[in-house]
């Protein structure tokens, strides 16, 4: 698919390159001017394993930044639960800062290896 648009070329290459590793879960990242969504999915067999948001952990407290936060811990305990150490982080089309990072940052802390 040729396209000029930027988003969509970062958003290709992101996927292009994760999808080297199918054996892994892929942590997948959406974000959109208020709310956040994180969630774990199984590739092989096209099913979504966990999830968390924003707007799930009825969060209102805090900055976005801090909410992304966490969000990544809260879907790392939840991954944990199920038995996924190792993921591959998705950012989709979104740069890896702010939110996004924070969210990562979040994951790692709690124990989720990318």
């Amino acid at each position: 698919m040729i396209t000029h648009n930027s988003k969509q070329r970062r958003q290709n290459r992101v996927r292009s390159k994760l999808a080297l590793n199918l054996g892994v879960p892929r942590l997948t990242v959406f974000r959109s001017n208020k709310h956040l969504w994180a969630q774990i999915v199984d590739d092989k067999h096209g099913k979504t394993i966990v999830a968390a948001s924003t707007k799930g952990l009825k969060l209102d407290k805090g900055t976005k930044t801090e909410r992304a936060f966490t969000v990544g811990t809260q879907i790392a305990t939840l991954a944990l639960e199920k038995k996924i150490i190792k993921v591959r982080f998705d950012r989709g089309l979104y740069r890896y800062h702010g939110r996004v990072k924070a969210l990562a940052d979040g994951a790692r802390s709690k124990g989720l290896v990318f």
